[in-house]
């Protein structure tokens, strides 16, 4: 069999490839692509030779081409989101001698309509997704906007994926900016609610006097109605209170009461009503020491704080920062009518030594404005703003594991040997490591 696909000459394999798979792809062991069909390009919309060559989740929303190589295990027929639906590729490691040098990716079924009449096992998950798919509709965000792999993202995901379904309050702590909003809409997305109202007060931005209103409701005299506060329209839904630390201690009590006794008494009335709603929170001060200090009441932290997510600020997972930029880079790009925009090795080394006062949210804004302002196709040092180019403090940083901090400070060396020294047997030397060695690494680390 081996010897008969070897005499088949090249271009009649790219033919029968071509016909045989409406959309396939073909990935190295570094999840570079090095086939894909046209058909599926278009679909894309890229260009196919542009395509070739890069990482493939520069190409393909929500992949996970590279994380089968990784798993070393194939995917079959997992429900894939991208441009808006769902269809069913499978994905398969291609194993040489017994080692893994690429991944091979098929779409079986772009229409999960098909798929519905296969079994009555599809069906059942096809019905879970249908349950859920008005959320990427109407929810800004969704799950698949969590970028990241490290420890501390892949663990929020998991819990998300757990909790979702239950009608636990939730409680999301972290730095302003670290995407705490974007956690809620996808812990909303992924419940059974997700088909009515999400619904979000922020309560650092509505003045005290007229918090009480604005969130259990007034009723107006004069007219003889209830306005109805944010807690009334979620009603069957979730509510989403931000910045919780700076909700008044006086209505802090009527947010307990929703809680525990799913009672909520409007403004200008003592008539209770029924509540059924999901409660997500959040605060960009942890809700512990407030409780200390007398910020906060003790009784409603303890109702709450069950579950927890702690969302790191984004200088202390700096690992998640190059899928974090390439996927801003993508959208912007495309948003402003410009592509093959690529960073220069300086300006990379300022984007990663950057502590990111402002988070995620910071990364995402001056993204847009390079994209939007730069001539030509390269972001230099020079465009970037003046807070980053001035940032040069060397930061070894200890959270993760040992190998992962040991595998950041020789990322590092590296890189700051590469963007003063061009001869390769220098640096080499200075290391103490032979040339092909460190060929190895900078290959490993993707310089």
């Amino acid at each position: 069999m081996k010897n008969l696909i070897k005499n088949i000459p090249t271009p009649i394999l790219e033919q029968i490839l071509e016909t045989s798979f409406k959309w396939f792809v073909v990935v190295d062991r570094d999840a570079k692509i090095v086939y894909i069909n046209q058909e599926y390009c278009d679909f894309l919309e890229v260009n196919r030779e542009e395509a070739i060559g890069k990482h493939v989740s520069e190409v393909i929303e929500n992949t996970e081409m590279h994380l089968v190589m990784e798993k070393g295990t194939a995917d079959i027929a997992a429900p894939h989101y991208i441009k808006g639906t769902y269809m069913l590729p499978n994905r398969v490691p291609i194993v040489i001698d017994n080692e893994i040098v690429g991944a091979f990716g098929s779409v079986m079924f772009r229409d999960l309509n098909d798929w519905k009449k296969l079994s009555s096992h599809v069906k059942k998950s096809m019905d879970q997704i249908e349950s859920n798919m008005k959320q990427y509709q109407n929810s800004f965000h969704s799950f698949y906007d969590i970028k990241g792999t490290s420890n501390a993202i892949r663990k929020i995901k998991e819990t998300i994926t757990m909790i979702a379904p239950t009608k636990l309050p939730v409680l999301i702590e972290g730095e302003i900016g670290t995407g705490k909003e974007m956690i809620a809409h996808s812990i909303h997305a992924l419940s059974d609610r997700a088909e009515r109202e999400f619904v979000k007060i922020n309560c650092s931005t509505i003045p005290k006097e007229l918090i009480d209103e604005e969130l259990f409701g007034k009723w107006i005299e004069s007219e003889q109605r209830l306005k109805k506060g944010r807690v009334q329209q979620a009603q069957g839904g979730t509510l989403f209170i931000e910045e919780i630390n700076e909700l008044p201690l006086t209505h802090q009590a009527k947010v307990l009461k929703v809680l525990q006794d799913h009672i909520v008494i409007p403004k200008g009335t003592d008539v209770e009503m029924k509540i059924d709603i999901r409660v997500i929170m959040s605060s960009n001060t942890p809700l512990v020491e407030l409780v200390k200090e007398k910020q906060f009441r003790e009784d409603l932290f303890y109702r709450i704080q069950a579950i927890t997510l702690q969302v790191p600020p984004l200088r202390e997972r700096i690992e998640d920062l190059p899928e974090l930029i390439q996927t801003f880079m993508l959208k912007y790009s495309t948003e402003a009518g410009k592509r093959g925009i690529k960073i220069n090795r300086k300006a990379w080394w300022l984007l990663q030594h950057y502590d990111w006062p402002g988070n995620v949210r910071e990364l995402q804004n001056v993204l847009q404005a390079i994209l939007y302002l730069i001539d030509g196709n390269q972001i230099t040092e020079d465009v970037l703003p003046p807070t980053i180019r001035r940032h040069k403090q060397h930061l070894i940083r200890t959270n993760g594991t040992l190998e992962e901090i040991l595998y950041q400070v020789e990322h590092q060396v590296l890189e700051e040997l590469l963007e003063n020294e061009s001869d390769k047997q220098k640096i080499a030397q200075k290391l103490g490591i032979s040339r092909s060695t460190l060929y190895e690494k900078i290959k490993k680390h993707n310089l």
